[in-house]
Parts: C-alpha cells; structure tokens; sequence
C-alpha cells in the first residue's frame, strides 16, 4: 500500500521543469489532431511538456501542459498587443505569474524571422533571428510550384539562432526535414547565465515555432 501511495505522490507532483535540460531537445508534432499541438522531449526522451494551441480564438492562446493527458497546465502562453504589425506574447504560470514575454517584430519579419525575448522583468535578454533569409525567399518560390511545392519541408529548412543583444549565441533551433514539418530539434551552443533563462528561451519558441511552422 505505502508503494501505491508513493507512486500516486510522485505523478501528483509531476509538473514541467524547464530550468534543468537536457539537451538537444525534441519538439515533435502530432498528425491527425484537430489542434495544432507537440511534444517536447529532453536527450533521454523524456517527455517535458506538451503545448497545444486553442483552436477557434481571435486571440493566440497557447497552453502548457505536463503531458498529452493534459491534467496539469502548467503554463499559458497569450496574445498581449498588436503595434505596427508586432504582436507580443507572454508567458503566465499556472499561479498567474509573468515569466517573460517574446515579442515578434512585424516588419523585420518580412525578410527575416526575428522575434525579441524578454524577462520577467520585461528586459530584453535575447533575439531569436533566422540565420538564412534566402530559405525563407527559396521556400516561398518553391512552394508555389504544383506538386513540387508539397517536397519544401524536404529541402528549405530554415535555422534560428538564439542570442543576446551583445552578438553572444546560446542556442540553435533547427527545422527538420519532413513532408509535415513535424520536427524541430533545439541544440544549446553556449552559456545561460540562470536556469530562468532556459526556461523564458523555450517558452519563447513554443510560440514562435507554431507560427513559423509552415514554412520550410
């Protein structure tokens, strides 16, 4: 019996830890879904979190949970303002805390993805910035040409690189080959300074990658 209730104890307690990773993590999306959902998986396939996008809202509405039972939200992730074509989202834990907030620059956008990363403290800590701005120009060419068009997750993959405002890197997220562009994989290749950082980084891409997803 006291095993039983050790076991019940430790699912109970189970929440999404994004400050001690192991990385590359795995961000993978589910076929055959009516929401636009993933899982994320640390090196050991361990399942960290899995995000799902609230369907039929005016406003991006993006959710958080330990797993695909979805019995534990851990995370919100929301549409906060539009000015001059930006949008910014942020971050709220499960008690309504802010944890950052990632903001996606409208017109820089246009040419190449970038989007601003900020603390909870509303300063601004990174920049995600797509590294080849002719992927996403080959990409759009590409997927405009009958039947061809569907391969473009197969060959225009873009790359993002996760900085500071100092030119310092961090991180990589790349976008893996697949017919869906189901995959994306986040390599770290520097230093964070505190395990918030990692976690404000990831819940920045979580909201990037479903909105960069169709591409490539």
């Amino acid at each position: 019996m006291s095993e039983i209730l050790d076991n019940m104890s430790f699912f109970a307690q189970k929440n999404v830890d994004l400050q001690n990773l192991n990385y590359p993590l795995k961000f993978t999306f589910k076929i055959g879904t009516m929401s636009n959902d993933f899982v994320i998986e640390d090196s050991n396939s361990s399942t960290l979190a899995y995000v799902r996008q609230k369907m039929f809202k005016f406003i991006d509405e993006i959710q958080v949970f330990t797993d695909t039972s979805k019995t534990n939200l851990e995370f919100t992730i929301k549409a906060n303002k539009w000015i001059d074509f930006s949008a910014t989202y942020v971050f709220t834990d499960k008690n309504g805390i802010e944890k950052g907030r990632v903001a996606r620059k409208g017109w820089a956008s246009i040419w190449k993805a970038r989007y601003d990363v900020y603390d909870q403290n509303q300063h601004l800590a990174f920049h995600i910035m797509e590294e080849n701005a002719w992927t996403k120009v080959f990409d759009s060419i590409f997927g405009e040409i009958p039947v061809l068009g569907i391969f473009t997750g197969y060959v225009f993959n873009p790359k993002y690189i996760i900085g500071r405002p100092d030119g310092s890197k961090v991180m990589r997220l790349k976008k893996n080959a697949s017919m869906f562009g189901r995959k994306f994989t986040l390599d770290k290749i520097g230093a964070t300074n505190n395990t918030s950082e990692d976690e404000y980084i990831v819940l920045s891409l979580m909201m990037m990658i479903l909105l960069e997803r169709r591409r490539g």
